[in-house]
């Protein structure tokens, strides 16, 4: 690690950043965040290769695994958190490990980080085995937490990938299929929290997203299977019915409270039209 340079902990492009105005420092973010979405692009055959593997492990009975420390824990745990909701997927199917556990979601552990030997213990606690998948999340690429936890599941034949913003980092280097989101420097330097960040959330987002609909839990460009937990998503899950089937919104509302999935309601009603 000695001769490897973080780009994400160059210094700023930008300078006296205290002697700017609120309106100053805005545009400036604003500025350099509007790079993210292209370094991203330019990772998109690296995104293909690692959303494939796992798309096959979810077809298979795996289940996919994050694994990372500080922020880019939290955006992983974020990521799986969403997918039961949003795809009425079960909670153990993507699974957000953190370096020092649900108290490092708010609060800052110190070392955490630092342990491989931990990393290995917390996946060991969820039995990962061959059949799942692993990716580490980290922006620097040298956090040991996410390099141990890579390095024991190539050794468990367990596929592994990384999110990393430096490139030919250790992470990326011990990973099979890295991806390298290039961010640069920090708007403050060395504040991952910013441009990687934000770069890890969209990448994320693009797995989980695009694996779900490949395995079926989107119809045409509809969240059919999410879960109708308020108000405001049953009245979104009765239009998405009426929408499929051109029922009125009388029985789009019975049908999804009968049935309590939009996916089995729109099957219901159009099954009783051909009959």
């Amino acid at each position: 690690m000695e001769n490897f340079i973080k780009t994400t902990e160059k210094n700023s492009n930008h300078n006296h950043l205290e002697k700017m105005s609120i309106g100053d420092l805005l545009s400036k973010i604003n500025q350099e965040d509007q790079t993210v979405p292209l370094a991203v692009q330019n990772s998109l055959p690296q995104i293909e290769e690692l959303t494939k593997q796992v798309v096959l492990k979810l077809k298979d009975g795996g289940r996919l695994f994050y694994i990372g420390a500080g922020t880019s824990g939290r955006l992983g745990i974020l990521d799986a958190s969403e997918c039961p909701p949003t795809f009425g997927v079960s909670k153990d199917l993507v699974v957000g490990i953190i370096a020092g556990g649900d108290k490092a979601i708010r609060d800052a552990v110190e070392n955490a980080e630092d342990s491989k030997e931990q990393a290995i213990l917390d996946l060991q606690e969820h039995q990962i085995s061959s059949k799942d998948i692993l990716i580490g999340i980290a922006a620097s690429g040298t956090t040991p937490y996410v390099i141990g936890a890579v390095e024991w599941c190539n050794q468990q034949n367990i596929i592994t990938g990384c999110i990393t913003c430096n490139a030919k980092s250790p992470l990326s280097l011990v990973a099979k299929f890295p991806i390298e989101v290039v961010v640069g420097p920090e708007f403050v330097t060395g504040s991952s929290r910013m441009k990687a960040g934000t770069s890890q959330k969209l990448v994320l987002n693009m797995i989980s997203t695009s694996s779900m609909i490949q395995l079926g839990r989107v119809k045409g460009n509809k969240m059919v299977d999410m879960q109708l937990s308020n108000d405001k998503l049953v009245e979104r899950g009765i239009k998405m019915i009426m929408e499929a089937t051109q029922a009125t919104y009388k029985i789009a509302n019975e049908q999804l409270r009968f049935h309590g999935s939009v996916r089995r309601a729109v099957e219901n009603i159009l099954e009783n039209e051909k009959n």
